[in-house]
């Protein structure tokens, strides 16, 4: 009988660097220099320099000619916008997201949760209110954090530990105690719904439901924003149900169930 087995992935040692270079610059808050690339990666400088040269020929990475520092390149939007364009998720949300946002007045986000690490907003519906939420396409925020995050833990079905570990590291303006914080999570669990009431941002109330593969499994989330004293307590949890059915009809129609 055939060996069933997936075939083996060998590593590509250069194609794995260049990622880290770009993953690098696409957290960083400013251009990096050579020097702090290669350091930050623990690359030998000769080799993050041909990785480098080779991104730049591609109009991945961009350099100022006077500093000498790199960053990411005007080739990357369109690889960006083919992902959004094509993907299941945001081209599902939009239309979605637009009503959530006119009906109630909030900032209606779709995010994609790849790991613990990580949320990105791949659709956005802007609220017309004079206070909102600076959020836009590509936007990272840690996965963990407010609303969304106690949904991804609930749901992602990783270690107790890992998300412990990662819950540390949070900023939060009025943050939580773990114990509580797991207590919220375990709500979540059962209602299929968050509300983080000003603990991530003074002020602010962030209602979060999660999209579930077909195994249970976060693999998105849907996210609103508005002002506490709008989103009253009627007011988000009727919220929360609506996006819970737009959660729960969307989910179907994702690859992520094929």
């Amino acid at each position: 009988m055939p060996n069933a087995r997936s075939p083996r992935v060998r590593a590509v040692p250069a194609v794995t660097r260049a990622v880290a270079i770009l993953r690098l610059l696409s957290r960083s808050p400013a251009p990096q220099s050579l020097k702090a690339i290669a350091e930050s990666l623990d690359l030998v400088p000769s080799t993050a320099l041909h990785i480098v040269r080779a991104l730049l020929a591609e109009d991945l990475l961009q350099v100022d000619p006077q500093t000498k520092r790199y960053s990411l390149g005007v080739g990357m939007l369109p690889l960006a916008r083919a992902v959004l364009e094509n993907a299941d998720f945001p081209s599902l949300m939009r239309p979605k997201l637009e009503e959530l946002s006119s009906r109630y007045g909030v900032t209606a986000i779709g995010v994609e949760v790849p790991d613990l690490d990580n949320m990105i907003v791949v659709a956005l519906a802007r609220s017309q209110a004079p206070v909102r939420l600076h959020v836009d396409i590509g936007s990272r925020f840690p996965a963990l954090i407010s609303a969304t995050g106690r949904c991804v833990a609930a749901f992602s079905g990783q270690p107790e530990k890992e998300i412990e570990k990662r819950f540390r590291l949070l900023r939060w303006h009025n943050a939580p105690t773990y114990d509580a914080w797991r207590k919220e999570v375990d709500q979540v669990r059962k209602q299929g719904f968050s509300i983080d009431r000003g603990n991530y941002i003074a002020g602010v109330t962030i209602v979060a439901v999660p999209v579930l593969n077909a195994k249970g499994t976060i693999s998105h989330t849907i996210a609103a924003v508005g002002l506490g004293s709008q989103l009253e307590r009627a007011t988000s949890l009727a919220l929360a149900r609506d996006m819970r059915t737009v959660a729960e009809t969307i989910a179907p129609q994702l690859s992520i169930h094929a």
